[in-house]
């Protein structure tokens, strides 16, 4: 592959998550869409000299109630998962989730990039389902 890898990697991104879902391009380049509920950004980057990484983040939930124990919640529920890392930050209004999930990504196929981003934000959708229950 000649060149820079992540405009590519980012396309086939695009156009995999466009069969279920509305896509935005921003003018960086990355990738913005809901499922659900979870609002989701990818972005392409280097991690290192020749690694070209997608990088998603998935906005699980925020402001969940300061009373909560989301900490022990999240905790539980991140060694449950295959795709992403949990995270749980207590701030002024309440508990903020996220998701993260970082990939090698050059050559998968539009299907297997579709099939890979899918598994990690519908977990990140199920993840919000079980975290707002007592809540919403």
């Amino acid at each position: 592959m000649n060149g820079d890898p992540i405009p590519e990697m980012l396309d086939t991104a695009r156009r995999a998550l466009e069969r279920y879902l509305e896509v935005n391009v921003d003018p960086d380049g990355a990738l913005t869409f809901r499922h659900g509920e979870v609002l989701c950004v990818l972005q392409g980057l280097e991690l290192a000299e020749g690694l070209p990484v997608l990088s998603l983040t998935c906005v699980v939930a925020w402001d969940l109630p300061a009373e909560l124990d989301i900490a022990t919640r999240v905790g539980l529920r991140a060694g449950e998962g295959l795709f992403g890392s949990l995270g749980a930050v207590r701030g002024s209004h309440g508990w903020d989730i996220t998701l993260r999930y970082a990939f090698p990504a050059v050559g998968l196929s539009e299907q297997a990039m579709g099939t890979l981003l899918m598994l990690v934000v519908s977990n990140a959708s199920t993840v919000r389902t079980e975290l707002t229950a007592d809540v919403e």
